[in-house]
């Protein structure tokens, strides 16, 4: 049962998330537009915006019990040996995650503006296919990594967390922009996918399902080693 309402909880999340996230580009360019800015105050911009989202859906989260809308960020907490789930939690999660984030393409696409509608869309593959899946890789297991080390290992302060994780997002989105997207995350590339009929293709798998979750279980593995869990000593 637990398994199921962390599901559902996934899929609710992820709905919300893609559907709000979706506009990052959007709204970056409005409050440009209306600031008179360009250029890297953009950047700023669309990294407070993202700061404010985190802390937003951390808060979410944590009231749906702990509810997710990255199936790469629960296959790292999997591989670095923390939290409760387990390989059948994580069967039921992931595709709800994916089924969240259709729906909150296809409700974002309902709402926007007709005049909006070029500025919505999800991740595309912008160089050839293995070039594509080795940066999805690459990406993926450097959020995991940043993610895993900023919660478990940062700073105390929640707001400084958020602020650590919104810096790292918006670097890798940058850095990736000109190869896949980037999406560092499979539900939403899934999503978004099935909305322009690509969610069946061998690069919608390959670029963006097989590597990302190499990616973030490398990382798993690879903080689990650097910074190995606490060693539960037995009570005599």
């Amino acid at each position: 049962m637990g398994a199921i309402k962390a599901a559902i909880g996934d899929g609710v999340i992820t709905f919300m998330w893609v559907f709000c996230a979706s506009t990052f580009g959007l709204c970056t360019s409005i409050i440009a537009s209306a600031l008179g800015v360009q250029g890297p105050v953009t950047i700023a911009i669309t990294t407070s915006l993202v700061a404010i989202l985190v802390f937003v859906f951390t808060v979410i989260g944590e009231v749906l019990g702990g509810a997710s809308f990255n199936p790469t960020g629960t296959a790292a907490f999997y591989a670095a040996g923390i939290g409760g789930d387990n390989l059948i939690s994580m069967a039921l999660r992931f595709p709800a995650q994916a089924l969240g984030a259709l729906g909150g393409a296809v409700a974002i696409l309902e709402v926007i503006p007709l005049k909006y509608k070029h500025m919505i869309g999800g991740p595309s593959l912008k160089v050839d296919l293995h070039t594509g899946a080795i940066a999805e890789g690459i990406l993926t297991f450097v959020i995991s990594f940043a993610v895993l080390f900023i919660i478990l290992r940062g700073p105390n302060s929640p707001i400084l967390k958020t602020i650590m994780l919104s810096i790292a997002t918006v670097a890798l989105v940058v850095a990736g922009s000109s190869y896949t997207g980037p999406s560092m995350n499979p539900a939403i590339a899934f999503g978004w996918a099935y909305v322009y009929n690509r969610h069946n293709t061998w690069e919608q798998f390959y670029v963006y399902w097989i590597c990302p979750f190499i990616g973030a279980i490398l990382a798993g593995w690879i903080f689990r080693v650097v910074f190995p869990p606490p060693v539960k000593q037995k009570k005599a």
